[in-house]
């Protein structure tokens, strides 16, 4: 062999073994998320991440909120370490950090300003005062309706509606005959699901999970009256299959121009103003979420967050990954692929401040007003035992509160009366608490 290319052949060969061992070196970040439009758009930028860290690879498993929230707790409670990003939200991150399952996130870069976090979020995702994720978006609930429509009806919709409102513009708004639905509300099965609106329309009935001493209060008065109403309400003026009706699934339909109005996240107002995304980009109206006997707990709190499980092997990797996609940086990537409304809400201060982001999002400070005045350590108008607004924040009531939520979406779907759902949903609660000794 000729001494040249015997050289070149050396060097081709040493290149190859160097761009195998960065290959090799290359630590994988497996994020597990959920097929909301936000985090699918993280995907869309995260090859940017990867440009800037080509010694970190992404591995993404996408799955729909429920079976997210069953894989993300299988995985955290047994220690299996098969994700090393969680998408997980205000209930779980003060649980799971007590309970020592993430990583701590300290140290952050400068640049990250963690102080232009918004405190509310922070909060929400502390456990005596360590923080253990980093906000991704941030959400209230409130009311969403088609200015078209009501305009053509000779209708206006208050700046804060009561239930009784609402039903009132359903039943005007209601055509059927064109597809048209008097209101698009949650009935998919769920504690993250139906039970988060169905929570907060029990609070502003004046209801709640538990009285002081843990006793459930599913039977009340106030809980009966609620889920009648929200019940009542679908089944009258709401789209056929209402009970398999999520998030994702309402958003579809409002963004199509099927439903009147709409109560959920606040975090659909970026889709609904995205004329790429929604028909009714110029004809949607926004409100607070309705009240009926008290404001207490009418409209929610929730931040979806990126965290660590203790159990990951790349752990320093990961937290590059979430400090990237919660960053200012990501928040102008997003300004420039999507546009400013589209933007990931309630996170940073200085994405309000921002005179684009006021132009292009007109609901920006109605919604940072609705998240800041959320309050889960009071959220309902006689006293609880425990924290939260649309959820109750102990452990067990992932288990029950869904177990609670397929009964409601049974009544939605006809198979019960509200009665028997709420009875069979009265002994799950009791007999979930009594288990774990709350009940004295």
């Amino acid at each position: 062999m000729k001494p040249v290319l015997k050289t070149a052949l050396k060097a081709a060969s040493a290149g190859a073994v160097a761009c195998f061992a960065l290959h090799a070196s290359a630590a994988t970040v497996t994020i597990a998320t959920l097929n909301n439009p936000d985090m699918i758009e993280l995907k869309k930028l995260s090859p940017a991440f990867e440009k800037a860290n080509p010694d970190i690879k992404l591995n993404w498993v996408i799955l729909e909120e429920n079976v997210l929230r069953q894989r993300a707790t299988t995985d955290i409670t047994t220690g299996s370490g098969q994700f090393d990003v969680m998408t997980i939200g205000a209930y779980e991150t003060p649980q799971w950090g007590k309970r020592g399952w993430l990583t701590p996130l300290t140290n952050l870069p400068a640049d990250y300003d963690l102080n232009d976090v918004v405190k509310t979020a922070r909060d929400g995702l502390s456990n005596g005062g360590q923080l253990y994720a980093l906000p991704f978006y941030v959400e209230s609930s409130m009311t969403y309706y088609r200015k078209d429509l009501f305009a053509a009806k000779g209708l206006k919709m208050p700046d804060q509606p009561t239930y009784d409102q609402i039903a009132q513009f359903a039943e005007k708004l209601t055509d059927k005959a064109n597809g048209t639905y008097g209101i698009c509300l949650r009935g998919k099965a769920g504690w993250g699901e139906n039970m988060a609106y169905a929570t907060t329309v029990v609070n502003t009935f004046g209801g709640r999970w538990f009285d002081e001493k843990w006793n459930a209060q599913l039977t009340s008065p106030e809980w009966k009256k609620a889920i009648n109403f929200y019940v009542d309400m679908l089944k009258k003026y709401g789209p056929p299959g209402a009970s398999s009706n999520g998030f994702n699934e309402n958003l579809t339909l409002m963004s199509s121009g099927k439903c009147a109005m709409w109560i959920d996240a606040t975090v659909a107002a970026g889709m609904l103003y995205n004329k790429q995304q929604s028909q009714i980009a110029d004809k949607v109206g926004f409100a607070a979420a309705p009240t009926a006997v008290t404001p207490k707990g009418s409209h929610w709190l929730w931040a979806w967050a990126l965290a660590i499980p203790k159990s990951s092997k790349q752990a320093d990797s990961a937290k590059k990954f979430i400090a990237w996609a919660t960053s200012k940086e990501y928040i102008e990537a997003v300004a420039k692929d999507e546009g400013w409304a589209s933007v990931p809400p309630g996170t940073r201060q200085s994405t309000y401040a921002r005179p684009e982001y006021k132009q292009a999002a007109p609901f920006g400070d109605f919604v940072l007003k609705a998240i800041e005045s959320a309050d889960p350590d009071h959220p309902t108008l006689k006293p609880v035992p425990y924290t939260g607004v649309q959820f109750v924040g102990i452990p067990e009531f992932q288990s029950f509160g869904t177990v609670v939520g397929q009964s409601i979406s049974g009544a939605i779907a006809g198979q019960m009366t509200v009665d028997q759902a709420l009875a069979a949903g009265q002994a799950t609660a009791d007999r979930a608490v009594k288990q774990a000794g709350y009940q004295k």
